[in-house]
């Protein structure tokens, strides 16, 4: 018999409705956008920098000098990607709403975003994993991260990146000084620094790394997400861990991807004896690794990639992003649930996911413990720098790419209305 929990993502656009100024905008200040009524026009020596339709924003005009500034430096483990939660599936898109549900006990899950990190049942995987299992019962609102709630939900962490990024990770001070993040009443923006030439010599683009302050194990993630990173040398992903104990309380990674290559991909990373197979998950997608093991094939992980293009990257974004079950933007068959932030959720209800784990050769239980909600943006690092998989069509070498050419970053942002967590 099957047994698990199911992790759902869904994503979902919706318009941000932001405060208009009247006056010609200073740098860092909105300047158009759907519904804006203020001023379209950016002081001397700022830019207006079209994010998406609904959001514009006053830029620094590229400069050609110095490197960024460094904030900290604390690191963590030396590998890919973190761990992540326990028991449950994870299903991802990058832009538009992801609704990551898992699911305490049961039999099988669906993909999506949800996730268990509870010692019953588990497994995960970024965008669209889940195991078979019929959820009994709704999972009810436990946590609600909109606008300034992503301040105090979750730590900035000015950390070395442990994929080798050519980034500087800052601190929530230095990044709202910076503008890396803006936070408004549905909206937050965290993106890399797009205007500054770096030294060769010196410390990487400024970027963000955001921290859950919370541990969850059992739980649906519903991300509310208009726009993900894109770009070559970006490394854009949404997922799960507990970094102190990696790999031994697993990862699960929801959204991810490099140099805006197509379609997402979700993935367990696990300690050894976690193996999926084809013929035992009930799933829309396509299981491309099948050994979860991290000391496997260079801890690719055992990954199932959606089965629709517009799920990562440059297609995900023109689309207005998706729902990772997986739904795109404006798919009719979008649970209202999800769609309209409810009080609680039936993720059984949902259909098939793209991505089902599930555990007849894999116990999530000794697999998978609780785990800290992490997104994030590197550039180049041990995935997207890599010599075999930097494409040819990409300008320069990764390193020298982020180094000289700043103005190329200015799409490698997140833009995110809301991240709800179900227990």
């Amino acid at each position: 018999m099957v047994q698990g929990a199911a992790i759902s993502v869904l994503f979902a656009v919706l318009a941000a409705s932001l405060e208009a100024v009247q006056a010609a905008q200073p740098v860092w200040a909105q300047c158009g956008g759907i519904g804006w009524a203020g001023d379209t026009t950016c002081v001397a020596g700022t830019y207006c920098y079209q994010y998406d339709p609904w959001y514009y924003q006053c830029l620094p005009s590229p400069s050609t000098t110095t490197s960024s500034t460094t904030t900290s430096t604390t690191t963590t483990k030396p590998t890919t990607t973190t761990t992540t939660k326990t028991t449950t599936t994870s299903s991802t898109t990058k832009s538009s709403t992801t609704t990551s549900t898992t699911t305490k006990t049961s039999t099988s899950t669906t993909t999506s975003t949800t996730t268990t990190k509870s010692p019953t049942t588990s497994t995960t995987s970024k965008t669209t994993t889940t195991t078979q299992a019929t959820t009994t019962g709704a999972y009810k609102l436990s946590d609600s991260f909109v606008g300034s709630s992503w301040l105090t939900g979750f730590d900035h962490m000015a950390i070395e990146d442990p994929t080798h990024g050519r980034v500087n990770y800052t601190d929530q001070a230095f990044a709202i000084a910076q503008n890396l993040t803006f936070v408004s009443k549905d909206t937050i923006v965290m993106r890399a620094d797009s205007w500054t030439t770096l030294d060769a010599s010196g410390p990487g683009r400024n970027s963000v790394r955001i921290q859950s302050k919370k541990q969850y194990t059992t739980n649906v993630l519903v991300m509310d997400t208009r726009h993900m990173p894109e770009g070559c040398a970006t490394w854009p992903a949404f997922w799960t861990t507990l970094v102190d104990n990696w790999p031994a309380n697993g990862e699960i990674d929801i959204i991810e991807g490099v140099n805006d290559v197509s379609p997402n991909q979700s993935t367990l990373h696990t300690t050894s004896n976690c193996t999926m197979s084809a013929t035992t998950m009930a799933q829309t997608g396509n299981l491309v690794t099948t050994d979860c093991d991290y000391e496997v094939n260079y801890n690719s992980g055992c990954g199932i990639q959606v089965d629709k293009s517009l799920s990562y990257g440059p297609p995900f974004n023109a689309a207005g992003g998706g729902c990772i079950w997986f739904w795109s933007r404006n798919d009719a068959s979008v649970p209202a649930e999800v769609k309209n932030g409810s009080g609680a959720v039936s993720p059984a209800t949902w259909g098939t996911p793209y991505a089902n784990f599930v555990n007849n050769s894999c116990d999530f239980a000794s697999h998978f413990g609780p785990e800290n909600i992490i997104i994030n943006l590197t550039l180049c690092g041990d995935w997207a720098g890599n010599d075999a998989i930097y494409p040819s069509t990409c300008p320069q070498t990764c390193i020298d790419h982020v180094n000289n050419d700043p103005a190329s970053f200015k799409d490698a942002y997140w833009d995110i209305a809301s991240l709800r967590v179900y227990e």
